[in-house]
């Protein structure tokens, strides 16, 4: 059960160092940021794969990220050296 005052939180799960530091060399070389590329993967499995519940719950996710950005003027412009 969650609290209506949570936000967003750090979550642990395992995975191989080995890939961690490949992925995140990959992601930086493509100039994507490695949390938001997780991030939209989270989403867009729940979209395709979601029950109507789970979809109702990004839903809600996704309106709460839209109010907190509103409160704290967007989400920053993402730099890229190319």
């Amino acid at each position: 059960m969650t609290d209506a005052s949570d936000h967003t939180f750090v979550t642990r799960f395992r995975i191989p160092r080995r890939m961690w530091d490949a992925y995140g060399t990959a992601t930086t070389r493509q100039g994507v940021d490695r949390s938001a590329d997780l991030v939209d993967h989270v989403r867009s499995f729940i979209e395709q794969h979601g029950n109507d519940r789970e979809r109702a719950e990004l839903k809600a996710a996704e309106q709460e990220l839209a109010e907190r950005r509103a409160r704290k003027g967007g989400r920053p412009r993402r730099e890229v050296d190319q």
